[in-house]
C-alpha cells in the first residue's frame, strides 16, 4: 500500500509540482502553467472583463433575485439558484481544510497564489459558463443537460467527443473523490474532534440527509443551496470577523506575511527561498483549484441548468462564485489561521507551520485554531470548535449536493438519462463510506482528480475563445 500512495504522490506532485520522488524535474508544474495560463489568456482577451464587471454582476445577481426571471427563457433553476448551486460545490472544505493545508505545506504564501488563481479563474468562469449556456440541450423530458461535455460536443463537434468523454470520466472520478468522499470524511473528522460524536454515526446522519435532498433532482438541491448556501457564508464570514476582532493585534502582521512568503522573503538562502515559493505556488495553485474550482468545468454545469437565454450575463454571475469563494472567504479563514495565537505557535506569536503538518490534519487544524481563538466551553467543548465543526458540516454537505449533480450530469451524457435515479442512490452509499475513510487515502487523490477535469475543459475553452470573445463583444462588453 505504501508504494501504491508513493505512486499516487509522485503523480500528484508531477502534475501540481514538476517533482519526482520529491525532486524538480520542470521548473514550472503542468497544471499550474495550464490554469493561470488559460486564466490570463482570457483575462487579455476579454480586457479584463471579470474585474470590470465584477460590481455589475452582484447588481444583475440581486435585481434578477428580486424581480424573478423571464417565465419565457430556457433552463430548470433561476440564476440565483445556480450561483447558490455552484457555490454550494465551490464553499466546501477547501475553504476550511484547504486553506489550512495549503498554509500548512505551503506556508503562508501558498495564500497569495490562491488568490491569483481565483482572480484568473473568474475569467476562465466567465468563459466556461457563458458556454454552457450556449450550447446546453433541453431533453424531451424537459430537464437541461450542459456543460463542458455539451459545449465540446455541440461547439467543437464529432471530432473532439474522445475529449468530452474524458471530462465526463473525470467528472464522476472527481465527483466521488473530492465532491463526495473528502466531504463526508472532512464532516465526520470535526464532529468527531469537537463533539465526540463516532465517524460511522455521521456518516448515516449524512447520508440520511443528502437523499432527501438529491432525489428531487436540479430543482430540488438549487432550493435548497438558495436557502442555505448564502445564510451559511454569511454566518461564517461573520464568525471569523469575530475572531479577527479579538486578535486584531496581529492581523496586520499576519497579513503581510502572506506577501513575504509567497515570494520567498523571509527564507535564509536562494536554494531554500525558491523551493519555499515553489511550494506556496504548487500547494495555492492546488487548494486554490479545489476551493473555487475555476476553469475545472464543474461550476458551468450549475449554470447551463439557469433559466435565462443570455450566457454573457450568466457568465458573469458565474464568476463571482471564484471571487465570494476565494478571495472572501478562503482570506477569512486564512487569516484567522494566521493571526490567532495559542498552543501550536512559534516565538513571534504566530503558527507553527512545521508543527501543523506533522501533529494535524485538514479540518482539524482550523478547528483547533478557532477553539483557541473562543475557549468558552458549553459541556467541555470549546465554543470556537463546536461552531466551526458546525460550519464545515454544512459547507461540506452542501458540496456533496452540488457535486451529486454534476456527477449525475457526466454519468447521463456517459450512459443515457435511465442512469440518473441509480447514480443518487450510488452517491449515497459513497457519502457513508467516505465518513469511514483515513484521510490520507481521499486527500492524495484530490489533486489528481481535480485536474482530470481541469486538463480536457481548459483545452475546450481555449478552442472555443474566439466564441467567448464573440458573445462578449455582441453584448458590448469589449
Amino acid at each position: 500500500m505504501e508504494e501504491f500512495y508513493a505512486s499516487v504522490d509522485n503523480v500528484s506532485g508531477f502534475i501540481w509540482g514538476g517533482t519526482w520522488n520529491g525532486e524538480v524535474i520542470l521548473p514550472l508544474a503542468p497544471m499550474v502553467v495550464v490554469l493561470l495560463g488559460t486564466g490570463l489568456f482570457f483575462m487579455i482577451r476579454l480586457k479584463g472583463l471579470p474585474l470590470r464587471r465584477l460590481f455589475p454582476a452582484f447588481g444583475a445577481l440581486f435585481q434578477g433575485r428580486k424581480k424573478g426571471t423571464d417565465p419565457d427563457a430556457g433552463g430548470e433553476i433561476t440564476p440565483w439558484n445556480a450561483l447558490s448551486t455552484a457555490l454550494s460545490g465551490q464553499v466546501g472544505t477547501g475553504n476550511l481544510a484547504g486553506v489550512a493545508t495549503a498554509i500548512t505545506l505551503g506556508g503562508p504564501g501558498a495564500i497569495f497564489w490562491m488568490w491569483i488563481t481565483a482572480i484568473f479563474g473568474m475569467a476562465a468562469a466567465f468563459a466556461e459558463s457563458s458556454l454552457a449556456v450556449k450550447y446546453r440541450e433541453t431533453h424531451p423530458d424537459g430537464h437541461i443537460h450542459g456543460g463542458p461535455m455539451f459545449y465540446i460536443k455541440n461547439g467543437l463537434g464529432k471530432k473532439w467527443v474522445w475529449l468530452a468523454v474524458f471530462f465526463a470520466f473525470g467528472t464522476i472520478f472527481s465527483a466521488i473523490v473530492t465532491g463526495n468522499m473528502t466531504q463526508a470524511n472532512s464532516i465526520a473528522t470535526a464532529i468527531e474532534s469537537s463533539v465526540h460524536v463516532p465517524p460511522w454515526t455521521s456518516g448515516i446522519v449524512i447520508a440520511i440527509l443528502t437523499f432527501i435532498v438529491i432525489i428531487g433532482g436540479i430543482k430540488s438541491i438549487g432550493s435548497v443551496a438558495g436557502k442555505v448556501v448564502p445564510a451559511m457564508a454569511l454566518g461564517y464570514i461573520l464568525l471569523a470577523i469575530i475572531m479577527l476582532i479579538m486578535n486584531a493585534e496581529h492581523v496586520p502582521e499576519a497579513f503581510m506575511s502572506i506577501f513575504t512568503y509567497a515570494f520567498g522573503l523571509e527564507q535564509a538562502g536562494g536554494g531554500v527561498a525558491g523551493y519555499a515559493v515553489m511550494q506556496a505556488v504548487r500547494f495555492g495553485v492546488a487548494r486554490g483549484l479545489f476551493s473555487n474550482e475555476a476553469g475545472q468545468g464543474s461550476t458551468a454545469i450549475a449554470h447551463a441548468a439557469a433559466k435565462t437565454d443570455d450566457p454573457v450575463k450568466q457568465g458573469e454571475i458565474a464568476m463571482l462564485g471564484a471571487f465570494i469563494d476565494t478571495i472572501v472567504i478562503c482570506t477569512m479563514t486564512a487569516l484567522v489561521i494566521l493571526s490567532v495565537k495559542g498552543q501550536f505557535v512559534s516565538g513571534d506569536g504566530f503558527v507553527d507551520y512545521a508543527y501543523l503538518s506533522t501533529t494535524l490534519q485538514g479540518a482539524q487544524v482550523t478547528t483547533e485554531v478557532f477553539s483557541q481563538g473562543i475557549a468558552y466551553e458549553i459541556l467541555g467543548v470549546p465554543l470556537g470548535g463546536m461552531l466551526i465543526a458546525f460550519a464545515l458540516a454544512l459547507f461540506a454537505f452542501t458540496t456533496i449536493l452540488g457535486w451529486s449533480y454534476y456527477m449525475e450530469q457526466a454519468a447521463t451524457y456517459l450512459f443515457g438519462d435511465w442512469i440518473a435515479k441509480p447514480m443518487r442512490y450510488i452517491w449515497v452509499i459513497m457519502v457513508f463510506v467516505g465518513a469511514l475513510q483515513p484521510i490520507d487515502f481521499i486527500w492524495r487523490f484530490g489533486d489528481i482528480a481535480n485536474a482530470s477535469m481541469a486538463f480536457p475543459n481548459l483545452i475546450a475553452i481555449l478552442l472555443l475563445s474566439p466564441v467567448v470573445v464573440a458573445m462578449a463583444r455582441e453584448k458590448g462588453r469589449l
